[in-house]
Order: structure tokens, then C-alpha cells, then sequence
């Protein structure tokens, strides 16, 4: 007896493949036993154009590439539905037509055939990211070119912190506030499962249904509980997130999205996956390359004589660490906590002690003071971190680049400074 179900996911495969989610398929999947035929109807969300494709069946997928493809989606959903989205397996069918269904009354004119190619964009920003020298830099150029390019002008780029699992925000775009520091759990929301599957995520409508529309916030990674709240758009429909692993090693995640519904398409999730992996490879270079450099200098010469500033006669400055997280206040106000927490106050201690000012990233690296965990993967990035939370506070600390691998501490008075160890 024929029948008819609905699904959750047609999952595009190749250019004679479909993948269909198989969730409750009892009635479907004995019939497909039987002779192997299907059809499916899909619906353009965008254009509203419908097509029917005639199926064959060829296997069922219960892992593997196109598996998890699948079911990271239905993950993001997970926690919100109890269960009943829970992926069993993906149905693998060749597709024998592909046929459009003429529409009454069309709601748009459908998109060209083909759509313009956006590789000349991506070597154009290749181009730029190659002539970048430090982190920073190529992290800023990276974000900017997103948006000037290709019109992503919503974008953040989230970095592994070694001590929570998690991952932490350390430049963004398009943002009534930049977020620096910012938390999102491993596993949480589109960026946080992007990171914990070391896949890309793409959700291109997230207006169907109510569910969805409470998901949102979810998805974006938000919580009213974080010291420090994720950018976020107020009503994101486009989402996109893609992590950059080099050499086995998760180095972050490129996020990005757009009020508007199908913002990122199948050929923009090919062109950012181009850019996330070379972000990965130079990110991974300039830590190398400026460790080497380091290594180098320590050993052709002395470090530099420690010059004793002259102490601010300002007001005094209210700092207090807690232990237990590396939470770090300035003046009662919560200012960054982990490995950035420890390392201000490894430099205010310093100062406060000595009146030191300049800090030089090979002294910190082997500095034993500090018994930072991972501590060799994470240091230029938590640098650049401190330094932005610093400049986005505009409090009375700040953290400047005087030249490469040379930091300096200024201050706008002295430190009081209280270690809570509880």
C-alpha cells in the first residue's frame, strides 16, 4: 500500500545522489524494502519552487560523512524536541529525474541556473591573508574581507579554551559590541557543535515554526548567565559555522550570519571552507614562525634590562583574581577570567613588585610562575584576547604592542591587588 511521509531532511549528495533522514520511517522503509522506488517533493524555501524527483534506493548510512552531515542539524534541535529527532540512519538514493512542478502564482522569480562563481573572491582574500605577519593582523583581515567581499557582515571568529572546553570570542564584525572574550560550551548551539564534530554547520531558514524561532537564541550560542553575552544578531534566519583544524588540532571556528533567510548557499559554504582552512594553516605558521623567532633571539641575546616606570600618581586601581576560574576584576567590574585572568595578573604582580612595564612572550613562555595548562598552543591568541578586552573596556589598564614579541603594561595608577583562593 502506498504512502506518504514527511521528512525532515533532503541532504544533497552529488549531482545523482540524495540523502533522505530516516527518523520514523517504519511504514517508508518497508515499502522501500519491497521495490526500492520513491518520490520525493521538495520546495525551494526561497523561491517557492517545487520539483519532484523519482528515487531509486541504493543503501542505508548509519555513520560516516553524509550521517553526520545530517544529524549535526538535527543535534542543534536536539535538546529542544526530547528525542524525537534523533537521526537512525540516512537513506542513500540515486535519482533518476528531477522534474519542476509549473506554480499558479510563482512568490519570486527563481534564481539564474547559475549563480555567479565566488572562487575569484576567495584568492583575492587569500591574497591579503597571505601578507599578513602576525595573528592579529590576519584575523582582522579575514573578518573585514568577509564583509567587503562577499557581503558577510555579521562574522566572529571563536578560539578553544584549553581550561573549560569551550570556546572563546576573539574577533568579530557587524556587532553593537565587539564580545571579546565571550564564551560558547563545546557542543552548544551551531558554533559549539561545529567544534565538537569538527564539521561545518550551515542552517539556511530559521523561521519555520515556532520551535525553531525558540531555538534561535540556543543556536546562537547565548546565554543571560555568561559574564561576558555572545554579538548576536536580535533575529538571525541565516546561519554558518565552520571550524579550522590544522595538523588533528582544532585552531577555531569562523561564524557568521544574516537576517536574511538562504543567506549562505551551497557554493558560499564551499568558499568559506577554502577560507577557514587557510586561516587554520596561517594561524598555525605564525605561531611556529614567531616561537622560532623567539627561540632565536633568546639564544643570540640578553634580555633587556627591566626599566622601572615611574609610578602614576592617579587614583588607585581595584584588582581582584579569584583562583578558582582566574576571574579577574578591575574596580568591581568583571573583566576577563582562564588564561587571559592569570596572565594580567602575572603583569600587574610584575609591575607592582618591580615596576616593570615591558613583557617579552619568550620570558612568558618560560615563565614557571604562571603553570599554564597547554600553554605553548594558546599564548598568542590569549594575548591578543587580554589586549582587546583591555581596549574594548577602555579602563584604567591597557596592554599595548610595542614592537613584535614585546608587550607593554600602562596604567593610569597604581594596583591594589587581592588574590581571592577560595
Amino acid at each position: 500500500m502506498p504512502n506518504i511521509s514527511y521528512l525532515s531532511h533532503v541532504h544533497y549528495v552529488d549531482e545523482t545522489h540524495v540523502a533522505l533522514s530516516n527518523q520514523f520511517f517504519s511504514k517508508t522503509a518497508t515499502n522501500v524494502a519491497r521495490n526500492g522506488l520513491a518520490t520525493v517533493m521538495v520546495v525551494d524555501g526561497y523561491s517557492g519552487e517545487q520539483h519532484m524527483l523519482d528515487l531509486v534506493f541504493e543503501r542505508s548510512e548509519m555513520e560516516g560523512e553524509t550521517f553526520e552531515q545530517v544529524e549535526v542539524h538535527l543535534a542543534i534541535l536536539e535538546s529542544r524536541l526530547t528525542g524525537i529527532m534523533k537521526l537512525r540512519a540516512v537513506d542513500i538514493y540515486r535519482v533518476e529525474d528531477c522534474r519542476a512542478v509549473p506554480a499558479a502564482n510563482p512568490l519570486v522569480e527563481p534564481e539564474p541556473l547559475h549563480l555567479p562563481d565566488l572562487m575569484g573572491k576567495v584568492a583575492r582574500l587569500a591574497t591579503q591573508m597571505s601578507d599578513c605577519g602576525d595573528p592579529e593582523t590576519l584575523l582582522d583581515v579575514a573578518i573585514e574581507g568577509l564583509g567587503e567581499l562577499f557581503g558577510y557582515r555579521h562574522s566572529m571568529v571563536l578560539v578553544p579554551d584549553g581550561e573549560r572546553s569551550g570556546l572563546t570570542t576573539i574577533a568579530s564584525r557587524g556587532y553593537g559590541r565587539f564580545g571579546f572574550g565571550a564564551e560558547v560550551p563545546l557542543g552548544r548551539g551551531i558554533i559549539g557543535a561545529a567544534a565538537e564534530r569538527r564539521r561545518n554547520v550551515r542552517i539556511t531558514d530559521l523561521s519555520r515554526g515556532q520551535r525553531y524561532i525558540q531555538a534561535v537564541r540556543a543556536m546562537a550560542g547565548i546565554e543571560d548567565t555568561t559574564p561576558i553575552p555572545l554579538p548576536a544578531l536580535d533575529k538571525p534566519l541565516s546561519q554558518i559555522a565552520l571550524p579550522f583544524v590544522a595538523r588533528g588540532r582544532l585552531v577555531g571556528v569562523l561564524f557568521s550570519e544574516s537576517t536574511e533567510r538562504f543567506a549562505f548557499r551551497h557554493r558560499d559554504e564551499e568558499a568559506l571552507t577554502v577560507i577557514a582552512a587557510h586561516l587554520a594553516t596561517a594561524l598555525s605558521f605564525l605561531s611556529d614562525e614567531r616561537e622560532r623567532t623567539e627561540t632565536n633571539q633568546h639564544e643570540k641575546a640578553q634580555v633587556p634590562t627591566v626599566e622601572i616606570a615611574n609610578v602614576p600618581t592617579g587614583r588607585r586601581i581595584a584588582v581582584r583574581f579569584y583562583q578558582r576560574d582566574g576571574s579577574l576584576f578591575v574596580d568591581d567590574d568583571y573583566l576577563i577570567r582562564g588564561v587571559p585572568g592569570r596572565l594580567l595578573l602575572h603583569f600587574l604582580e610584575d609591575y607592582a613588585r618591580s615596576g616593570k612595564q615591558d613583557f617579552l612572550n619568550r620570558e612568558i613562555r618560560r615563565d614557571r610562575r604562571l603553570q599554564l595548562p597547554d600553554f605553548k598552543d594558546n599564548l598568542e591568541t590569549r594575548l591578543i584576547l587580554l589586549r582587546r578586552r583591555l581596549e574594548e573596556k577602555s579602563g584604567p589598564i591597557m596592554l599595548q604592542r610595542v614592537d613584535r614579541g614585546r608587550l607593554r603594561l600602562t596604567l593610569a595608577g597604581p594596583p591594589e591587588i587581592a588574590v581571592i583562593k577560595d
